[in-house]
């Protein structure tokens, strides 16, 4: 019997505890051998070219070069998955975000070792993303990021759904998880205010839901901004689910609001997919447009089920543009996706979606 090889792992972190703690985690698992350790990057790309590694963690802040500037010219010589290390503050949000949209593949937070209970999540955590990571690494090209094979859509509707009118304006409500941050940022910088408002629930830590929405508020023509509870849900505007709250709406008259709860997680997650989306299915119904993006699990497709079933026009992120096809792909299964779509077709769905029934509503 041919024994399976295991994944190489290269740990790169100018902290002796830390690279003690992430190689005795990563070690721990049949599947995955740390193969080294680099105090710096340059160390790091000697060894890089001595041992081959699958898959890298990178330290956010090194001496000597920190972890953005050596992520970027690893993406460009020699593009390989790699998993930033981050402290979960604001800075270390800002950095983690701009390394994903220089074509990391994930992040996760340092290491707590006085919490034992802490710790077994992030093992299971780190675990689980170095095997997600690795098996990205055939679709890493020279020029950084993964680059993904679009084929055409799938999963046209039996029957044409059209939103209906019965409020001052139409909801998107979009769920991601693993690599949902630049899936979601490329959808949101091709779309156009209009008379749809957006809300969204990404798997993130509290302290980068901020800046994410910040970070893409920056490149949108659309008000991207931290959900807060009870506000009024305007069109061309998007509201981010904060890290740690489930986001949900309801609907007063002939308007939306947020409405944020501190409850217990849902499918492991706070916030949740399906706790959005069953709201939405709720109170907007086939007024509503559901998608759900790449993300590890299987948050949200019994959700987007229900929206479909309430009539809403339901959209999956295709296999071949998701980084995970978790959660998208547990939809597909369900035959919740009115569409199957390649991500840089969404975009342009959407807008042909909204813009047919701003047509029809004139036309009424």
């Amino acid at each position: 019997m041919t024994t399976k090889r295991k994944i190489r792992v290269l740990i790169v972190d100018d902290s002796a505890v830390i690279r003690k703690i992430l190689s005795e985690i990563l070690s721990s698992d049949d599947e995955i051998e740390v193969v080294g350790t680099a105090i710096d990057p340059y160390i790091a790309r000697d060894k890089i070219k001595r041992l081959h590694p699958d898959v890298l963690t990178l330290d956010v802040e090194m001496p000597k070069m920190n972890g953005i500037s050596f992520l970027k010219n690893l993406m460009r010589l020699r593009p390989m998955p790699v998993i930033m290390v981050s402290s979960l503050t604001q800075k270390g949000a800002d950095v983690a975000l701009e390394a994903l949209g220089l074509g990391a593949i994930d992040y996760v937070g340092k290491p707590d070792a006085k919490s034992k209970n802490k710790l077994s999540d992030y093992a299971e955590e780190i675990i689980s993303k170095v095997k997600i990571a690795a098996s990205t690494s055939k679709d890493l090209e020279i020029g950084g990021g993964i680059q993904r094979n679009f084929k055409p859509s799938t999963g046209t509707p039996s029957t044409i759904k059209s939103l209906t009118t019965d409020c001052s304006q139409e909801i998107i409500a979009i769920g991601a998880s693993t690599g949902g941050t630049e899936a979601i940022k490329d959808i949101l910088i091709n779309l156009q205010p209009a008379s749809f408002s957006m809300v969204i629930v990404q798997h993130i830590p509290k302290a980068f839901s901020k800046a994410f929405a910040d970070r893409v508020n920056n490149l949108t023509t659309l008000e991207v901004e931290e959900a807060i509870d009870k506000q009024k849900i305007l069109p061309g505007h998007v509201y981010v689910a904060p890290g740690d709250q489930h986001l949900t709406i309801v609907k007063r008259k002939d308007s939306y609001y947020c409405r944020l709860e501190d409850s217990e997680p849902y499918n492991r997650h706070k916030p949740s997919v399906d706790v959005l989306f069953r709201s939405v299915c709720k109170h907007a119904g086939n007024n509503a447009i559901g998608v759900l993006l790449t993300g590890m699990g299987s948050d949200g497709a019994r959700g987007l089920k229900e929206l479909q079933d309430s009539g809403a026009i339901t959209i999956a992120q295709d296999e071949h543009s998701s980084i995970v096809w978790g959660m998208p792909g547990e939809a597909v299964k369900l035959q919740a996706a009115d569409y199957v779509l390649p991500l840089d077709i969404i975009p342009d769905k959407l807008t042909t979606l909204i813009s047919r029934n701003n047509k029809n509503s004139n036309k009424s």
